[in-house]
């Protein structure tokens, strides 16, 4: 359900982050990438069948938002190959440079404007900082030039869930010992991010969608928190199960 209510910053503990254009915007990223895709394939055509690998690798994992599998990290190369016919470890070290390694050179200057000052205020106020995403993200954050306390993965064994469903979620307030209800989760896809919160009981943000240059929801909430001790109004909506 969708609220114009005021964030409670005095009654926050922990704010998680997706990171995937939650924290940076993929679409500069993804205009650099196609640029070193085209330059590596363009010389080595023999190899353009690993593009096909990344395109089933992104699309079979899409499809599988319901997964309740034992081993997610091995079975989302297994979907893969057996889309496309290939070997599922070629799949993992195709998926592995080109989504895992490659791109992470790109990161920092792909980061929304605020990002680092909202992380900094957080901080100043002692509230906990956690990241949920559906991928590995350690590497991520470090290229980004950013930290949390608590950095979580779908594909950590004992996640082993895709967003929307909530176990990452409950995951980390278990780990830190808080109730949903003291916890914001800021992501970017309403129908994931904003359904894995609705469904664990926790308030939630989705990023604006505003052009790289001009992107001020960072901003927004770092002013907030700085200048207020009490609930501070959002300009966009603040949902909340």
């Amino acid at each position: 359900m969708i609220n114009t209510m005021p964030v409670n910053w005095d009654k926050l503990s922990c704010v998680i982050f997706d990171v995937d254009g939650t924290l940076y915007t993929q679409g500069k990223l993804r205009k650099r990438m196609l640029k070193s895709l085209l330059l590596y394939y363009g010389v080595r055509p023999w190899k353009l069948p690993e593009l096909l690998m990344l395109r089933h690798f992104r699309a079979e994992r899409e499809k599988q938002t319901a997964y309740a599998g034992p081993n997610l990290e091995a079975d989302q190369y297994t979907w893969a190959a057996q889309a496309g016919g290939y070997p599922a470890e070629q799949v993992r070290a195709v998926v592995e440079q080109w989504m895992f390694q490659y791109p992470n050179q790109f990161l920092l200057p792909c980061r929304y404007p605020g990002v680092a000052e909202f992380f900094a205020a957080l901080r100043a106020r002692g509230i906990t900082i956690g990241v949920y995403s559906d991928y590995p993200a350690q590497a991520k954050l470090a290229a980004l030039g950013l930290e949390a306390d608590i950095v979580i993965s779908s594909t950590d064994p004992l996640i082993n869930r895709l967003k929307p469903h909530p176990q990452g979620l409950h995951h980390i307030c278990q780990q830190l010992g808080l109730p949903a209800e003291q916890c914001l989760f800021i992501g970017d896809r309403p129908e994931l991010d904003g359904a894995c919160a609705e469904a664990a009981g926790m308030p939630y943000l989705i990023v604006e969608k505003q052009p790289f240059p001009a992107f001020t929801f960072y901003h927004t909430l770092t002013n907030q928190i700085s200048t207020t001790s009490q609930p501070a109004p959002y300009e966009s909506d603040l949902h909340s199960s």
